[in-house]
């Protein structure tokens, strides 16, 4: 995929060193000044605050850190990026970019608003308008607050576990979870959330989640002038290593279809290759279709 020296999206929070409160523990420098002082007495708060004044003359820290906040990203993790993941880093902000460009049209042609969803780039877990996120559960989509989330880990996992390399793989994943918020402003998820009850609700999930893919590639059909040999070949590799029966026969040996939230890896690439071929966001209709025939 050719995105070197493009546009980079303006909407990437990145949030890798803001793993946790300063110095650590769940109450900030606060709550650790508090068991220095279980521990040392009043001799060790002083001993720490005087640690601190020094620290903070020479501009180590702030005493918003000491007493409360967030440490400086030097503190917490941004020292330690590697060229390669600040590559990988700038390179998620030009797929977005992409996407950004590609539904504003798309929504234009269909006479409504495409309103930008952010990034936010973290590392192990992350706080959001949906509950904590980790890295486990893989790159996501937050409807509350309209954010993907991604831990730029799960790219190696992608690779080593899912055998799904290459930069293509990686932008399909992203344009599946913008799929999501495409999803979110056409009143799709909301739909679907309110079918969580019904004993049927997992097929709604899997539809939802193919059409996603299908936006996905839309997305691709959009940016074809992009795209360079075997590119395709990696979104569809990806496709088919995370499907639901492909996961569930590597992770307990056998395949549960009642249990599926996503569909099967045949469906995912069909539904992928759809949008490929149509571009046209009215084509995608998951949800019309019998269930068997998906």
């Amino acid at each position: 995929m050719q995105w070197k020296g493009r546009r980079q999206s303006d909407n990437v929070e990145d949030a890798r060193g803001q793993s946790g409160p300063a110095f650590g523990g769940g109450g900030g420098g606060l709550g650790l000044l508090m068991t220095i002082g279980r521990i040392f007495g009043i001799k060790g708060i002083l001993a720490a605050v005087v640690l601190g004044g020094v620290l903070w003359k020479l501009g180590v820290i702030t005493p918003s850190m000491l007493f409360g906040g967030s440490s400086p990203a030097g503190l917490t993790g941004q020292a330690d990026i590697s060229p390669r993941e600040q590559e990988t880093f700038d390179f998620v902000k030009t797929v977005l970019a992409d996407t950004e460009d590609v539904w504003t049209t798309e929504f234009k042609r269909a006479g409504k608003r495409y309103e930008l969803p952010a990034m936010t780039v973290y590392r192990g877990r992350v706080s959001t308008g949906c509950g904590t996120g980790s890295a486990a559960m893989g790159p996501f989509y937050c409807p509350a607050d309209r954010k993907i989330y991604i831990d730029l880990a799960f790219y190696d996992e992608l690779a080593q576990t899912f055998k799904s390399p290459g930069d293509f793989a990686q932008a399909y994943v992203i344009a599946h979870e913008v799929g999501h918020h495409v999803q979110q402003l056409l009143g799709t998820s909301d739909k679907v959330a309110a079918m969580r009850d019904r004993p049927d609700y997992n097929q709604f999930s899997v539809r939802l989640e193919l059409q996603a893919d299908f936006y996905a590639g839309v997305w691709a059909h959009h940016n074809a002038k992009y795209l360079e040999q075997g590119d395709i070949e990696e979104a569809m590799r990806a496709a088919n290593a995370i499907g639901d029966d492909a996961i569930q026969r590597k992770s307990q040996g056998r395949v549960v279809p009642h249990s599926f939230t996503h569909g099967t890896s045949e469906q995912r690439m069909r539904w992928f290759k759809k949008g490929l071929q149509s571009g046209r966001i009215e084509d995608g209709d998951t949800f019309s279709i019998p269930y068997q025939n998906l």
